[in-house]
């Protein structure tokens, strides 16, 4: 049975996702806010974490920021607001999807599902091959990306989308594929999602970012 941590400071917010989540399956835990979630996950196994933002004591982005030095847990977040920044800044600490409040409980756990699955789904593929163009290089089986051998640091979501948009190289690529394909067949959002990760991907590939070409009204295609 897979393991959810709830992080909120309103006790009805709390209830709701449990009560939703026990309904799917879920074992659920909460905590009330970002020193408490540390603390839980410290000791604590989880198999993913629901992690609101605003909260007392410490913010749920100060709260992944220190839970991601110590384990590579998924996490889904909530926040009251849907800004860009919020959304860019949450992305580029390796969460991996946002939700805006109020949120409806029953596309959060299709979220919630189709990010378990995705995790499942990568962890038994095996693949030894390596990738190389140019100093750029990718260890499939290890799931590393190097760039002139620095390794860069990436989110399980913007490798698994680089590593699509290669195995298609020089294909055309719709933004309905790499969606159905990164983020799983039940994803329900909206295509802001996709476009935010292909920006911060962009942003850590550097010069390499211009490999990613853009197809306006389709998609994206990589090319050498």
């Amino acid at each position: 049975m897979d393991r959810l941590l709830i992080v909120d400071d309103e006790n009805n917010i709390r209830e709701l996702i449990k009560k939703y989540a026990s309904f799917e399956g879920y074992a659920v835990d909460e905590a009330i806010n970002g020193l408490d979630a540390i603390k839980k996950c410290e000791t604590e196994n989880f198999d993913l974490v629901i992690m609101d933002v605003m909260m007392p004591e410490l913010d749920g982005f100060s709260a992944v920021k220190e839970i991601r030095k110590k384990k590579n847990i998924p996490i889904l977040m909530l926040s009251a607001r849907g800004e860009e920044y919020d959304r860019l800044h949450g992305f580029d600490l390796g969460i991996d999807d946002y939700v805006v409040k109020p949120f409806s409980p029953k596309e959060l756990m299709m979220r919630v599902n189709a990010i378990l699955n995705r995790y499942r789904s990568n962890s038994n593929v095996v693949n030894e091959n390596f990738y190389v163009c140019n100093e750029l290089k990718i260890d499939y089986n290890a799931r590393i990306v190097y760039i002139k051998n620095e390794r860069i640091d990436m989110t399980p979501k913007e490798y698994d989308l680089l590593t699509y948009l290669i195995r298609n190289e020089n294909m055309a690529v719709t933004r309905e594929k790499l969606l159905a394909n990164v983020w799983g067949y039940e994803f329900f959002g909206d295509d802001r999602t996709l476009d935010t990760h292909m920006k911060l991907l962009r942003r850590k590939l550097g010069e390499y970012g211009k490999n990613i070409i853009t197809l306006r009204g389709v998609g994206y295609r990589f090319e050498k």
